[in-house]
């Protein structure tokens, strides 16, 4: 733009440009953040699938072997220290079990509650692209409505509120539709921004020191390798379970044995 223009630009309107171009820059390291989330998110639920399919259905049968186990030594020792480790053994076996089969029931049988759905629309009301001034609040509204579909699916009633929230302050007590009313209104966008960008940052650190994604970090290092660390764990809880199904039917002939000496 020509110095002279800018010179006849009042100080305003030149904060308003600014803020512009910094709620720009503010918007595109969150679409950056979003999908960098995104990619992770997906990758990472990708692998405890499988994870879960290969080797956590042999942890649940594992346990629920041992529980088992524990369960018979009550009949040979009558004992509350062998009720205890019973009963500790079978609450540990209801986790595992549920670690390996609950989720994947309850994405199957996800059913939004009336209260999510009422909470998704009225943010799809305000957020929706079609709703859009411009071309950049198009694309950010368009972002918007992939987060609020993914909060939606998660059954993440918070962030759909947040959302919703935000959508409110941003647009509340504005008076009239001048400069000064704008930069109020762009302020607040890129405090919402820069806000929900480092609680993105926030998010993917506690997901890349999950233990999900450790044990993912650690199958991409064995593929670098040319090994499957999953197939190798699986292999070995297999060995395990040979071994203490050899155990449960050794407990089970010393029962039968004290019950006919009896």
């Amino acid at each position: 733009m020509p110095a002279e223009i800018i010179l006849q630009q009042s100080p305003d309107h030149v904060e308003l440009l600014d803020r512009r171009e910094q709620l720009a820059a503010a918007r595109a390291t969150l679409a950056e953040r979003e999908s960098e989330l995104a990619q992770l998110r997906a990758q990472l639920k990708t692998f405890e699938g499988r994870y879960l399919r290969q080797v956590g259905v042999l942890y649940a049968e594992l346990d629920d072997i041992e529980a088992r186990i524990a369960e018979r030594e009550v009949d040979l020792y009558d004992s509350e220290a062998a009720r205890n480790r019973a009963g500790e053994a079978r609450r540990q076996a209801q986790e595992t079990h549920d670690a390996a089969f609950a989720a994947a029931r309850e994405a199957e049988e996800f059913d939004p509650p009336p209260n999510l759905k009422t909470l998704f629309r009225e943010v799809a009301k305000r957020i929706h692209p079609d709703f859009a001034r411009d071309d950049a609040e198009q694309r950010h509204f368009t972002l918007l409505m992939a987060r609020a579909n993914q909060a939606y699916s998660r059954g993440d009633s918070e962030t759909l509120e947040r959302m919703l929230d935000d959508h409110r302050e941003i647009n509340a007590s504005i008076a009239g539709e001048g400069t000064a009313a704008e930069l109020l209104r762009i302020t607040r966008q890129i405090r919402h921004a820069e806000r929900d960008a480092a609680n993105l940052e926030v998010e993917r650190h506690t997901l890349l020191t999950s233990e999900i994604a450790q044990l993912y970090t650690d199958a991409e290092a064995a593929a670098r390798e040319h090994r499957d660390l999953l197939t190798e764990l699986a292999t070995n809880l297999r060995e395990q379970i040979a071994d203490t199904r050899y155990r449960l039917a050794f407990v089970e002939r010393q029962v039968n044995a004290q019950r006919r000496a009896e």
